[in-house]
């Protein structure tokens, strides 16, 4: 490649998918250079602690990502994804705020801030339900809430824990899913493919033992999958659907910095290949026109 943009990656620590993703960046010829979020220091005045083109965010921490996103943003480093995309995606209610106002499909959901108004409306919406916090991820501190006592008790817990994910309460009706749910993966404009995520549990992520089958990409997952990107800001991201029992499919949640690993074999896509290439798009119109932050079809 003649002139390939200079290309960063910030990373927590070097997992599956960093190597594979620094593996395809190799094979096109463009090196990278490692931004270790556990050393790099940003001085406000002083300018962004790396100046190239453009980089590719890998932190497993969210708020180490989120602000040095908004960082590097700000000194017009061009970064995939961008600040916007992940302090949405970061956080359900924002989520599903971004993906009702664009009109994507979703599960029905009420938030409220006390543990009394909170029962109220799970008393409304009806039994069973999902309740998770705001910020998190790898299907953790999710509850299914299939009673009265079961939610009296959860409620109390989360109102003694008084921390900030807690302080929030997200409630999601429950969808009888067929024993699976989807995640798609999207690269600019394109869903480049989908599996699906089967478990014996309600909870359908690989994280927690799910197992993975690949999906055929149809016209309205690719349409979904596009406008649920869009609808966040656009860039790479995985989106997690449920299908309904009377065969409609609503957006769950979308992830921004997304593990595929296992994704690769199943789907027969070389995914991080296909992720290295966007960035390196970003990155050549970055260096040419430079622009503040990422979220926009190239």
């Amino acid at each position: 490649m003649n002139n390939p943009p200079r290309v960063g990656m910030l990373v927590s620590r070097i997992r599956v998918e960093e190597k594979l993703l620094l593996e395809a960046f190799e094979q096109r010829g463009v090196p990278v250079d490692l931004l270790d979020d556990r050393k790099v220091i940003f001085d406000l005045q002083a300018g962004a602690p790396w100046t190239g083109d453009v980089v590719v965010e890998r932190c497993v921490n969210h708020s180490r990502a989120l602000y040095a996103l908004r960082l590097l943003n700000d000194h017009g480093v061009a970064t995939v994804n961008s600040y916007e995309v992940a302090s949405v995606c970061g956080n359900k209610l924002e989520t599903s705020s971004a993906l009702r106002r664009c009109g994507v499909p979703i599960p029905r959901c009420k938030v409220a801030f006390t543990a009394e108004s909170a029962l109220e409306a799970i008393e409304e919406m009806g039994y069973p339900v999902v309740l998770k916090p705001a910020v998190g991820s790898w299907g953790r501190l999710l509850s299914k809430i299939n009673d009265r006592e079961a939610a009296e008790a959860v409620l109390e817990h989360k109102e003694v824990l008084g921390t900030y994910h807690h302080s929030v309460f997200y409630i999601q009706e429950f969808v009888d899913k067929p024993a699976r749910d989807i995640r798609t993966f999207v690269v600019g404009n394109e869903t480049i493919c989908a599996i699906y995520r089967y478990s014996d549990h309600w909870i359908t992520n690989t994280a927690r033992g799910a197992t993975a089958e690949n999906c055929p990409v149809t016209g309205e997952l690719n349409r979904l999958s596009v406008e649920a990107a869009k609808a966040v800001g656009g860039g790479v991201v995985a989106i997690d659907l449920l299908e309904t029992r009377d065969g409609r499919l609503l957006v769950n949640e979308v992830n921004y910095t997304m593990e595929y690993r296992n994704s690769i074999h199943t789907t027969g896509v070389d995914i991080p290949g296909r992720i290295a290439e966007y960035v390196i798009t970003v990155g050549t119109e970055a260096a040419v026109k430079p622009i503040s932050h990422v979220g926009v079809d190239v």
